[in-house]
């Protein structure tokens, strides 16, 4: 949800340094950046790792902290890197340029869009438009789309509609399970229509996925970048309020989203090829969700 973020730095034609979680490298890997640090959660050793790029960059240097964190404000003033943020538990003392949070609720992809711009407001930069993009415009590589390609081409003919189903969510949102309770009835519902259905999750929870849906195809792990190009490959992704449905959309892929724990106009797809069905205390019905996807299938019901 940061990619309008990220493009609308990358616009100002200053070098972007991106600094995140190692699995983004790959997911980003179509980006115009100039560079990339992996950054490990322990403070002390990404500071450290900053200060590296940092020394091998020209020119003055300006931190934008989308983590509503206070160790991401840490790492970046050990680096020694005045940065823009939101002002939160303390943060405001680590910050050259402290902002305020939005005062009413709006999407995440707006929250961090919005305060990009203001940073670079502050930094006499361009700031572009005054919304985000209505997509989320992911640059997937030829790589990526070739190991989706590839993927497909093992499992299925070129005449069989697909369904990319994704029957797991990681921890608990507010003490809930955050997993849809009927993959199982739907993938049989799809199959008996001559439906494909396969599922391809990380291998910490290839074993809850099998549980979940032990007749779907199960797909050897692939990177991110891959995974997003394989959701814009199949015909379908059905999945959970997680981050399957965020790479669907940032892809620009069809899915619908299922929802009974969290809030889809908060946490949703920010995509317009996204049907959200459920709500924050409601899952939807197996039936609903199969008619769903009847319809997006052209399959008579």
């Amino acid at each position: 949800m940061s990619l309008p973020s990220l493009a609308l730095l990358a616009a100002t034609g200053a070098p972007l340094v991106v600094c995140a979680r190692p699995w983004a490298r790959d997911l980003l890997a179509g980006l115009p950046a100039h560079g990339f640090v992996p950054m490990t959660g322990k403070v002390w050793a990404d500071a450290r790792a900053v200060r590296q790029q940092r020394r091998h960059d020209a020119g003055p240097a300006r931190g934008l902290l989308l983590p509503d964190s206070l160790s991401s404000a840490a790492v970046f003033r050990l680096a020694g890197i005045p940065s823009a943020g939101y002002r939160d538990d303390g943060r405001s003392v680590l910050l050259r340029w402290p902002i305020d949070k939005p005062q009413l609720p709006v999407h995440a992809v707006e929250s961090w869009y919005g305060l990009t711009r203001r940073a670079l407001t502050h930094w006499a930069l361009p700031a572009g438009t005054a919304s985000p993009a209505k997509t989320l415009g992911l640059p997937l590589t030829d790589t990526h789309r070739a190991q989706a390609d590839a993927a497909v081409g093992q499992w299925t003919s070129a005449a069989q509609p697909v369904v990319l189903i994704a029957p797991t969510a990681v921890g608990l949102h507010k003490g809930r399970v955050k997993v849809w309770p009927h993959f199982d009835a739907l993938t049989q519902q799809l199959q008996a229509r001559g439906v494909v259905v396969a599922m391809c999750p990380p291998p910490a929870e290839q074993a809850q996925a099998r549980t979940n849906a032990p007749t779907a195809t199960l797909l050897p792990p692939m990177s991110l970048g891959a995974f997003a190009a394989l959701t814009a490959r199949v015909s379908l992704t059905i999945c959970n309020d997680s981050g399957v449905s965020h790479l669907a959309a940032a892809a620009d892929a069809p899915q619908l989203t299922l929802f009974g724990v969290t809030r889809p106009a908060r946490t949703g797809p920010w995509s317009p090829r996204a049907v959200c069905l459920g709500a924050e205390n409601a899952w939807p019905t197996v039936d609903e969700v199969a008619q769903r996807a009847f319809t997006f299938l052209n399959l008579q019901q």
